[in-house]
């Protein structure tokens, strides 16, 4: 099972088993942690610019990684077999959307807190909402499970729920949650998707016509 995972998907495999393995060790070494965080005030300042990259590699703690390689693992893997069924570059093209999305993500959270020393954001989560919105633009139609919802929704209709969501939370919230990275995580994925195949957007809406 292991060899089918890095024969068909190795980008998302070195992906998924590299943030398991970075964020776990982070937890236990103060340093690590520290260094990999985005921090906005450094960043707008030139410094610390890694931290667009590594802050994709740590996880809050062990709730946080939890979540976001559960829905990375249900999405990924598929994704980067479909863009490997359209192109010969599909494996180099997830991997671009990935990383692209964790820096494009936290591009707004920078300007937002440039100012604001005492603030840090770490997660893969806006690269795993890019994942899922440019799955959802192949499959609008199938079908996930968002709690509390006790039924199973079509991912399109998650897809406006999530994004309402997070436009709503980003200007209202007061939890420590990365909200904006959320949003434009999952327009990013969309963004990239319809650049690599610009005929998934007709495909996308003659799906949903039936």
């Amino acid at each position: 099972m292991i060899e089918s995972f890095i024969n068909e998907t190795p980008v998302a495999t070195i992906i998924f088993i590299f943030t398991i393995v970075t964020s776990i060790y982070a937890f236990s070494n103060a340093e690590v942690y520290g260094k990999f965080m985005l921090h906005p005030y450094s960043v707008s300042r030139g410094s610390r610019l890694y931290s667009l990259i590594t802050s994709g590699l740590i996880h809050k703690d062990w709730t946080h990684l939890l979540v976001n390689m559960l829905s990375y693992y249900f999405f990924a893997f598929t994704l980067e077999r479909t863009f490997a069924s359209y192109s010969s570059w599909g494996h180099v093209q997830f991997g671009v959307l990935y990383f692209l999305s964790i820096i494009l993500s936290d591009i707004t959270s920078i300007f937002k807190h440039k100012d604001h020393f005492w603030f840090n954001s770490l997660g893969a989560s806006g690269a795993v909402c890019a994942v899922v919105f440019s799955y959802i633009l192949f499959y609008p139609l199938n079908k996930m499970m968002i709690f509390p919802i006790p039924i199973p929704i079509p991912a399109v209709i998650y897809g406006f729920l999530f994004l309402a969501y997070c436009w709503y939370a980003a200007r209202n919230s007061r939890d420590a949650i990365n909200h904006d990275a959320h949003f434009y995580g999952a327009l990013t994925g969309v963004f990239l998707t319809i650049v690599y195949y610009p005929d998934i957007a007709a495909y996308f809406v003659k799906q949903l016509m039936g």
